[in-house]
């Protein structure tokens, strides 16, 4: 599963489903022993969870690189590799 960001001991990775997309689009955060899934569009907590420091963080990370987000999506559900997103600053 592709890594695309890591800010504050926050790993942001995508998985790949290249002709298999039964999914809406989402990305998954990890943060020490948590995990959760994130929808793209809209930005929003499908399933698991994150203490709320973190998952405000990476709300926030996901409304700056939505675009970004969504087209690592498309790379990645053709078979492409994806591009590395900026980190939350």
């Amino acid at each position: 599963m592709p890594e695309l960001s890591r800010f504050y001991g926050i790993i942001i990775r995508m998985y790949i489903e290249v002709g298999e997309q039964h999914h809406l689009p989402h990305f998954h955060a990890y943060y020490q022993g948590e995990v959760a899934v994130f929808g793209i569009d809209p930005i929003e907590i499908i399933s698991g969870t994150l203490s709320r420091r973190q998952q405000r963080m990476v709300e926030a990370w996901a409304e700056v690189h939505q675009d970004e987000l969504l087209a690592d999506w498309e790379r990645l559900q053709t078979g492409q590799t994806s591009l590395p997103i900026a980190p939350l600053t």
